[in-house]
């Protein structure tokens, strides 16, 4: 009798690298059920077929920000034992830590995309986070730390947009207009901020000044802001 293989889901918006990885997989035993290219076609696919390693992008459709990611971690919240390993082209930190905390961090992998092309390397590290381990790029490792010094680098890139136009002195409604958003958009952007930064619970007028001044701490050659908007 053969032995079982290992049921994946792919997550990859990338056609070309979509294709090329499962076949790859195919080739080393893996049994891909299923290939996607969103976040919710991922949850819709892991719910379908239940398989035991799931592989996902970290930026995807529709707004190619950390979807793949907060899937990923939904995921593993859902199933603590279901391996997922996270890919990426770059370092994206904004949920990194809370799906490497996942389940005490077993059966758990975060690689940057530049170790697929290893493939030995690659296959060794997904048949790692397979039997219990976890795998992290050393290139992730480094930043992690680095995050600790800096609460910026834990913002999505809207959240800084949002940030940077605040400390320009805009209001909610008139980010909204830059952005082409709604002003609940804008407020949830704005209560992310503030969570992440770590902010105390006050008035909102005096937490809007403390974030100003996390960001131009990160930012000290920031000067000559534009005049704000009204509104």
């Amino acid at each position: 009798m053969q032995p079982e293989r290992t049921r994946v889901v792919l997550a990859e918006d990338g056609v070309l690298l979509r294709e090329g990885l499962a076949g790859l997989l195919a080739r080393f035993g893996f049994d891909v059920v299923a290939t996607v290219d969103d976040a919710p076609s991922l949850l819709t696919a892991v719910a379908e077929h239940h398989p035991d390693l799931v592989i996902t992008d970290i930026r995807m459709p529709p707004d190619f920000s950390d979807e793949g990611l907060r899937a990923a971690v939904d995921l593993r919240r859902a199933d603590p034992d279901l391996a997922v390993v996270a890919l990426s082209q770059y370092v994206e930190l904004s949920y990194a830590a809370d799906l490497l905390d996942s389940s005490t961090g077993r059966r758990v992998g975060y690689l940057l995309k530049d170790r697929v092309a290893d493939v030995a390397d690659f296959v060794a590290a997904l048949r790692q986070v397979l039997d219990g381990g976890t795998v992290v790029d050393p290139q992730v490792i480094r930043q992690l730390i680095t995050r600790r010094r800096d609460p910026l680098v834990t913002l999505t890139p809207r959240e800084h947009e949002v940030l940077a136009l605040i400390a320009e002195g805009h209001s909610n409604t008139a980010i909204a207009r830059r952005l082409v958003v709604t002003d609940a958009t804008v407020g949830k952007h704005v209560r992310g901020i503030f969570s992440k930064l770590d902010l105390p619970q006050a008035e909102d007028t005096h937490r809007r000044v403390l974030a100003v001044l996390t960001y131009l701490r990160g930012h000290p050659t920031t000067s000559n802001r534009p005049t704000p908007e009204p509104g």
